[in-house]
């Protein structure tokens, strides 16, 4: 007869990364459960994950582009926006469904064990399906617009990785946290409303003065929409405004709050099953 002797881990083996790997097929079927459920017995469909970014291009160009004039450079306002809108809309979708995530799977977290992990993963990862989306869409206002795509596109992989670290590591801290206090459900709009006008989305960080601009640095954003600007349509979409310190600081803050997330989560998941 052998003996299993449990003991508790400590440092990065107490985040247990390779089981989320060993449940990578849970991981899959949480994923095409949340894409299922989100669209089923709904009307207009995945077309909803194109209306969305275009009604807000059309009310945002109207209100900043043609009423207020926002600067945006020698790129035509409309896929300036929508550009700023993509990433944005990939990252707030993503933090919103990772952050309830842990509570909505109450019924899972009290019958089975799985790494918990996996659920705020799970929410981070089916959003990437309504951003390739949209994406097409702004692949085809390219094309209306003449802009033809360069190497610069190389880059936005990491840019995605970057969104994605963000959503993850706000979405597990904010996911602990609703679990205990049911005010984050009531917070998260409000904040992901906030959030978005201190973001540069609907205008550049240009707009900014110059000695204000490095607290637009503060927020890990940032540097993935200003990024996603100068991959998708040049230069000329940010000026000279995006600098390697500016994505610098985004990058590191990105992933202090990725880091410091997975230690929080691991640390307070064990209490799960008993609270929610």
């Amino acid at each position: 007869m052998s003996t299993i002797v449990i003991r508790p881990t400590r440092g990065l083996a107490a985040l247990k990364l390779r089981d989320v790997w060993a449940y990578r097929e849970l991981l899959y079927f949480l994923v095409w459960r949340d894409v299922k459920v989100r669209y089923k017995q709904t009307l207009l469909g995945v077309l909803w994950v194109i209306l969305q970014p275009v009604v807000s291009m059309a009310i945002f160009t109207v209100l900043f582009g043609v009423l207020l004039k926002v600067p945006s450079g020698d790129v035509p306002y409309p896929i300036f926006a929508f550009a700023g809108l993509l990433p944005w809309n990939y990252f707030s979708q993503a933090l919103s469904r990772s952050s309830t995530s842990v509570v909505n799977s109450a019924h899972l977290i009290t019958k089975i064990y799985f790494p918990r992990l996996v659920i705020p993963l799970s929410g981070v990862l089916s959003s990437l399906v309504d951003f390739a989306i949209a994406f097409g869409v702004l692949v085809l206002l390219m094309v209306v617009y003449g802009i033809a795509p360069t190497t610069r596109l190389a880059i936005l992989p990491l840019l995605i990785l970057l969104a994605m670290a963000t959503a993850l590591g706000f979405g597990l801290w904010l996911s602990a946290l609703n679990v205990k206090y049911r005010d984050v459900n009531y917070l998260l709009p409000f904040l992901i409303q906030i959030w978005m006008y201190l973001t540069p989305v609907v205008y550049g960080s240009g707009l900014i003065p110059e000695r204000f601009r490095f607290l637009l640095s503060l927020n890990p954003m940032t540097g993935v929409v200003e990024g996603f600007r100068w991959a998708l349509l040049g230069p000329a979409a940010v000026g000279d405004y995006l600098s390697a310190p500016l994505v610098g600081v985004s990058v590191a803050i990105s992933l202090v709050v990725l880091g410091s997330g997975f230690f929080f989560f691991r640390t307070t998941e064990r209490s799960f099953a008993d609270i929610v």
